[in-house]
């Protein structure tokens, strides 16, 4: 009872003491205390860089305010609506020239002259953009000299290569010596510089050619690194560096190129490259694999297709790999089989289409079939052995090929020429044609 009538009397006592508590608190700190802080209390001045900024200079405040009220002294800028660069005007704006004596394309090395399209797959929109440059895109190319072609074939001039001839003259010089080209090969070696460009599936771009100049305003060679499609024909590859940059292979080793500028090369007076802003779409080409084969009935033709699929592969390409001695290994294998299939799992649809175009026209053979992702070849009725390749032509310069490279002295520097495919033959059919012949007397 008496702990009960304690607990009353605290509760009934509880309002009371607490009102008085929050008053004398509440008189006390306000007259004592500042309302934000106890700086006055121990007299410091606050420095002038913690005084209250104007934060914004666009904004004045108004004196004898507790609270500052921002008053703009400029209006807002509006930011305009965006809009496509195919929807800018560009009447003020002169269309690019270039003085480049060779027809603009998307690959310099992966489109060939000999092989008309015959059509179109969308009209003819300029890859350069609209009115940027003073050439028409005629669908496949965009000519040199006469702009006014509309055709589809875009046949090349034969002033244009008498022009690139006398540009590369005046821009590489002298040849370098000996000493002078292993430095330069040594300063382009991965430990040194970092300094490269990769050469994929879509060969020498147009674009790629900006990337090599861009490299040359700092150093005198760059490292180029072939890969994928274009390996299979490097002597294509070689001689169209050469005729669309200006400079000059000073070394090659299987894939990996070293290209030099010039002496005379001089980076401000670079060409004129306009950038391709997208890809062009490919033309309508006939196709490559017919019905019927050449000389054949259409039951002989599905009997070698047949025994085409059932022949043992001689080599099975990888992805993005090195096939520089693609085409040789074919030549030495039609001199003891009638059909040869390469085993192309992993592969682009697109890459081995390409790949079997250049063995028609290198070793050359006839196309059987491209199906189960294989790529089976026939020798012909009337096959001749293709005769040695010279390292060097009639006229001393370098002929190149896929084991060798010649430099300017004229001696003959071994290459090794690794591929990057896995062979499933035996032994004998990696060896070369003569050690064959040797090896079965």
């Amino acid at each position: 009872m008496f702990f009960n009538n304690i607990s009353r009397r605290k509760q009934n006592l509880s309002p009371f003491f607490i009102q008085i508590s929050n008053r004398f608190f509440s008189s006390s700190t306000s007259s004592s205390l500042p309302s934000s802080s106890k700086l006055h209390d121990y007299r410091f001045k606050p420095p002038s860089s913690l005084s209250p900024q104007n934060p914004n200079p666009n904004f004045n405040f108004v004196k004898n305010t507790t609270t500052p009220i921002p008053t703009p002294n400029k209006k807002k800028r509006t930011k305009p609506l965006y809009k496509p660069p195919s929807s800018l005007d560009r009447t003020n704006f002169k269309p690019i020239h270039s003085d480049l004596p060779f027809d603009f394309q998307y690959s310099y090395t992966e489109t060939s002259r000999k092989v008309r399209p015959i059509g179109l797959r969308e009209p003819k929109y300029s890859p350069f953009g609209p009115g940027r440059v003073d050439r028409v895109w005629t669908g496949v190319c965009a000519p040199a000299i006469d702009p006014t072609v509309k055709s589809v074939d875009g046949k090349e001039d034969d002033k244009l290569e008498e022009k690139r001839k006398k540009w590369r003259e005046c821009v590489l010089g002298e040849p370098l010596t000996e000493a002078e080209r292993k430095i330069l090969i040594q300063k382009c070696q991965k430990h040194k510089t970092k300094r490269q460009v990769n050469l994929g599936r879509d060969g020498l771009t147009h674009n790629m050619l900006n990337d090599i100049h861009n490299n040359w305003k700092h150093a005198e060679g760059i490292r180029i690194k072939c890969l994928g499609v274009p390996t299979v024909d490097m002597k294509n590859v070689c001689t169209q560096l050469e005729d669309k940059t200006g400079g000059k292979i000073i070394h090659r080793q299987g894939g990996l190129l070293v290209l030099y500028r010039g002496r005379h090369y001089n980076p401000k007076k670079r060409p004129v490259i306009p950038i391709m802003l997208w890809r062009p779409h490919e033309p309508v080409y006939p196709r490559l694999i017919k019905t019927t084969i050449d000389g054949l009935t259409v039951e002989e033709t599905k009997q070698i297709r047949k025994r085409g699929l059932a022949v043992t592969v001689l080599t099975k390409l990888a992805k993005n790999g090195y096939y520089g001695s693609l085409v040789p290994m074919v030549r030495d294998a039609f001199l003891f089989e009638e059909l040869v299939r390469i085993d192309c799992k992993g592969l682009e649809r697109s890459d081995y289409k390409k790949i079997g175009c250049k063995l028609r026209d290198l070793v050359p053979c006839v196309l059987v079939t491209f199906e189960k992702e294989q790529i089976v070849v026939w020798r012909g009725k009337n096959y001749a052995p293709a005769e040695p390749e010279q390292f060097l032509n009639d006229d001393g310069s370098f002929n190149f090929s896929a084991n060798r490279f010649c430099g300017d002295e004229g001696q003959d520097i071994p290459c090794n020429t690794s591929s990057q495919y896995i062979s499933h033959s035996s032994v004998d059919e990696m060896l070369p044609s003569d050690s064959k012949l040797l090896a079965l007397t």
